[in-house]
């Protein structure tokens, strides 16, 4: 019995090192790259850098020097700052949009989980019909109709959102719904309201904070892609996707204006899908994580 309680205390000490050592390496460097690009977003106006909007046409495609030193795109305008300042506008994008799919979505998910019934049969409906458009025709169909504004990317890619949010709010809600202490709760009088605040909430968030990080990644992306097509933020705000659009036309005299936006948007994506995919591991609950 002793050596058992032993083995128990033993375990339960090596837990935290057990979830340390999984995180790994990659994990993070991973959260310094993301540090650093938030960084260089939010204090993009006191470094010493140019105007990413002041042109000087003598100055177009200047190679790498200590005046530009990622040189300057097809306008004369310095590639380092617009690369800096368009980081704010993939950023401001690819969060805001989650969060009104987390928003929105993780509320609808757990009242259908939590409900059941006709109130689920209509959620999920309503969201497969959402989902039965291809998102990125629809982005591009009320883009154009709305007009380009980081607003309406914003609006139209957290809708966007909405039913992936759902569904994962949704499925955490139905596997804590009949756990040992919802039904403690409902016994003792809880109301609903308490029950899906108090209770369910804190177990549904750490599964769609994961999923959140990994929808940060993809509308990153997506938002790229619009800006790529023209469909994007409006001139002269420059953001990643924008700025490969732009840099498309000069890929056989400086393919370095194409490549450099790429290259950051890559390895944002992918710093986020990293920390997105290891949180989503720790929190799964068949690997008891919750």
């Amino acid at each position: 019995m002793a050596t058992l309680e032993l083995n128990i205390d033993q375990d339960v000490a090596q837990a935290p090192t057990r979830r340390g050592r999984r995180l790994g390496l990659l994990f993070w460097i991973a959260i310094g790259w993301v540090i650093f690009v938030f960084a260089v977003a939010i204090f993009a106006d006191v470094l010493p850098l140019p105007s990413p909007t002041d042109m000087d046409m003598l100055e177009k495609r200047a190679p790498f020097s200590t005046a530009h030193w990622l040189g300057t795109d097809g306008l004369g305008r310095d590639e380092l700052s617009r690369v800096i300042h368009g980081a704010r506008i993939s950023l401001v994008v690819g969060i805001c949009a989650p969060i009104i799919g987390l928003t929105l979505g993780g509320a609808l998910g757990m009242l259908a989980g939590y409900f059941r019934g006709r109130f689920e049969s209509l959620v999920v409906g309503s969201m497969d019909v959402l989902l039965a458009f291809p998102p990125l025709i629809l982005a591009l169909a009320v883009t154009a109709y709305l007009g380009q504004s980081i607003l309406n990317l914003t609006f139209i890619l957290g809708v966007l959102g909405i039913p992936a949010f759902m569904r994962v709010a949704r499925a955490t809600t139905l596997t804590l719904a009949r756990r040992e202490f919802v039904i403690a709760a409902q016994a003792l009088g809880a109301t609903h309201a308490r029950i899906l605040l108090r209770e369910l909430l804190p177990n549904v968030m750490l599964p769609l904070l994961a999923f959140f990080l990994l929808g940060v990644a993809v509308t990153i992306v997506v938002e790229g892609a619009l800006s790529f097509l023209g469909l994007g933020v409006p001139p002269p705000i420059s953001s990643w996707g924008s700025m490969i659009g732009e840099g498309r036309q000069s890929l056989e005299m400086a393919p370095r204006l194409a490549f450099i936006p790429a290259i950051a948007m890559f390895l944002t994506v992918l710093a986020f899908n990293l920390i997105g995919d290891t949180l989503r591991a720790l929190t799964d609950p068949r690997q008891g994580a919750l």
